[in-house]
């Protein structure tokens, strides 16, 4: 039989334990939430940072629980609408409570001489949407063409076999969502011999896929609204438009794509 002391001890001992274990898994909750909170802060930071109408302004998130609070300052009733709508769309984020400012005569920072990170983004996602679209014209076959892109600028190098090819490149490019302006300096050189190389034949799926994406990347087309369908490398495009300009440019893009033989365009109307 066990003594009175030696069972208060063996009794002690288990409730150390059972508080060491509970406090543990507390401890372990806490850290794991403030992971889940760190998360939640950085997801909506990062949008902010990514979106061309908050990206200037100065707001701050701080996330506890559910909750995220929000303060600064913006200029306009709609941007801080639009920080509160962003921060609801958070998995985990059930309310927000939206103290920023809205003032008149903010004054957002003065642009520093590095790229935000929503510039920088912005940058490399026009980079690809242009060297793609060079990639995937019939008209740029042959070329050799760098493109640089600084602030939303592109600034397009290299060589052309003509002075249409040099256009067309420039066409594309200024054609391009995000694009403020377009620095051509491509060089036209003539080669001594032209060697007319095949075309390479591209699927009918290759092809649909390319101009969707060549519609998508589009600033005056809304490639959304447009269906595309490909046989035998002949584009059917439908839906419907905003205007016959736009309507001509749709055209114009998908007849620009390699292996692309026609586009028929009966079903592409305007509003």
């Amino acid at each position: 039989m066990q003594s009175p002391i030696r069972t208060s001890l063996i009794a002690a001992a288990v409730a150390l334990s059972l508080f060491a274990i509970a406090g543990g898994a507390s401890a372990t909750d806490s850290v794991s939430q403030d992971v889940v909170e760190a998360r939640q802060e950085t997801q909506i930071w990062t949008t902010y940072a990514l979106s061309p109408y908050l990206r200037a302004n100065d707001i701050k998130v701080t996330v506890h629980g559910d909750t995220a609070t929000l303060t600064g300052k913006v200029g306009e009733d709609v941007d801080k609408d639009l920080a509160k709508q962003i921060a609801l769309g958070v998995n985990g984020i059930q309310k927000v409570d939206n103290q920023i400012v809205v003032t008149s005569d903010y004054e957002a920072p003065k642009a520093s001489t590095d790229r935000t990170f929503g510039e920088f983004i912005d940058d490399a996602s026009i980079t690809t949407a242009v060297k793609s679209k060079l990639l995937w014209s019939k008209h740029a076959e042959g070329m050799s063409a760098d493109v640089d892109v600084l602030r939303s600028k592109v600034t397009l190098r290299g060589t052309a076999a003509s002075v249409a090819q040099k256009e067309a490149a420039g066409r594309l490019a200024r054609n391009t969502k995000g694009v403020m302006s377009v620095d051509n300096r491509i060089e036209v050189k003539t080669a001594k011999t032209t060697q007319h190389m095949p075309s390479r034949s591209m699927s009918d799926t290759w092809i649909t896929t390319k101009v969707k994406s060549s519609l998508a990347y589009s600033a005056n087309v809304d490639g959304s609204a447009i269906s595309v369908t490909t046989t035998k490398g002949v584009v059917d495009l439908s839906g419907k438009v905003h205007s016959g300009a736009e309507r001509a440019l749709a055209i114009e893009l998908a007849e620009n794509i390699r292996g692309v033989t026609a586009v028929h365009a009966k079903g592409l109307t305007t509003l």
